[in-house]
Order: C-alpha cells, then sequence, then structure tokens
C-alpha cells in the first residue's frame, strides 16, 4: 500500500494499554484522511510491552515497530520515529491514549498550509499540580523560543516528514518541535484537542520534568538557535 501518513508511537512499560491502542489505531486507520501506518518505538521497555508489540504487528500489515536496545527517553523515542519514516507525513500520540487519534484528522486537514501542525488539550483532564506546573513550564518556554505554542507538551501532532528529520537530537527536544520548525523558516499552527485520563498505566514525567528540566532546555535551545545552520538548495544537477 501507498503509505502517506506514519504516527509514531513512544512506548516505555505501557503493557496495560497496548491493547487499546491496538484497537484505537486500528480503528483510526479506517477513517483516516490520509492512508495511514503505526511505528512503534519501544523505548527498552522492561515489562511485557515488545511481546505486546510484535504480537499485534503480526496481526495488521500497517503497523511496524523498533525497539531499542535500552532506555533512552522519550526524546529519542520520538526522533527515531522520524528517522525511521518513509512517508510524507508523520505524527505522533502517546500510548497512554490521552488524547484521541480520530483529531489527527483535524491536524492534517491543515498541514498542506503548514509544515507542523500541533493539538492544544482542550479541558485538560489531569491533576492540579501538573496542569500548573505544565502550564508554568510552557510559559517559560515560550517566554525563550517565542514560538507563540501554548502546548507543546501536547502527544499530538503533524509534521511534514522532510522538516521532521532535519530536527537535531537533544534530549528534551518533545517540547520544542514547533520551536526546531520555526528555526528551519518552517510554518507551524495550533488546533484545539480532546484530552482523557489516563486509563491504565503510570505517567512517567513528575514535576522536575515539567519545570526545571524544560528551564533547563531552554539554554541548549538558545545555544542550539545561536548556532544552527539552515540551507536551501536552489540548483542542483
Amino acid at each position: 500500500m501507498n503509505y502517506q501518513f506514519t504516527i509514531v508511537v513512544p512506548v516505555y512499560n505501557e503493557e496495560d494499554n497496548l491493547l487499546r491502542v491496538e484497537k484505537e489505531l486500528l480503528a483510526y486507520t479506517q477513517i483516516a484522511t490520509k492512508t495511514t501506518k503505526i511505528l512503534f518505538v519501544n523505548d527498552g521497555s522492561k515489562d511485557k510491552s515488545q511481546e505486546l508489540i510484535e504480537a499485534i504487528c503480526s496481526r495488521h500489515d500497517a503497523f511496524d515497530y523498533i525497539l531499542f536496545k535500552d532506555n533512552r527517553g522519550l526524546s529519542a523515542a520520538i526522533k527515531a520515529g522520524f528517522d525511521y519514516t518513509t512517508t510524507p507525513l508523520v505524527g505522533y500520540i502517546d500510548s497512554d491514549l490521552q488524547t484521541a487519534p480520530e483529531d489527527f484528522n483535524l491536524l492534517l486537514a491543515h498541514i498542506g498550509e503548514y509544515d507542523l501542525v500541533t493539538g492544544v488539550r482542550a479541558n485538560r483532564k489531569d491533576s492540579f499540580v501538573k496542569n500548573m506546573s505544565s502550564k508554568i513550564a510552557n510559559g517559560i518556554r515560550r517566554a525563550f523560543t517565542k514560538d507563540g505554542m501554548d502546548d507543546t507538551g501536547c502527544p499530538l501532532k503533524v509534521i511534514k516528514t522532510d522538516y521532521a528529520k532535519r530536527i537535531p537530537m537533544f534530549k528534551g527536544l518533545h517540547r520544542f518541535l514547533p520551536a526546531m520548525i520555526m528555526l528551519q523558516n518552517g510554518k507551524t499552527k495550533q488546533i484545539p484537542v480532546q484530552h482523557f485520563p489516563r486509563v491504565a498505566g503510570e505517567a512517567k514525567f513528575g514535576v522536575w520534568n515539567r519545570l526545571l528540566g524544560p528551564l533547563m532546555d531552554c539554554f541548549a535551545y538558545l545555544w542550539m538557535k545561536k548556532k544552527y545552520i539552515n540551507y536551501e538548495v536552489a540548483k542542483q544537477k
């Protein structure tokens, strides 16, 4: 099949969620506005996630996976997903499914004019502490990057693959995807999407990850922005 869109699904110890992920993403492929395939990136899970992933992929031609030798973190999993994508468009969703796969169609409706379209979680169903720490972290990041994004932590994004593959690797990458597209002179847009409580598994990030980590990452981003090389080829033989 000539696939047009790859959904990257980072996985780390999500055995309780994966059968639900299979069901929801399989249903989405039936209604997707672009022919869609799924790429699991197993970030060195210690539970039965890999066993389940291999069973899921054996059942469906549109499902593939890569397995990390060791745990390398969410940013590495997302970047690897981008690197292994072969379709013109790539997106990602968290395996906790706190966002809805069908909302990818909302983002895909705008990707022709833009190079990245990201969700903004409306009526977030998280704890007060999680919501407030995310709001503060987003404010800090926005002040540093001037990206104008309200919710870069939203785990629902669509990117033109050419842009995604040019994003340099660094820890904390997942918080800076719009800013990294803007460094390439790309256009970004945010769209409200649904948000749901986590129904299984455990969150992988605490207050440290959402506040102090992003603050340090902002300084790394400023250094990268100053050193970033961007070019366009005018002609080639």
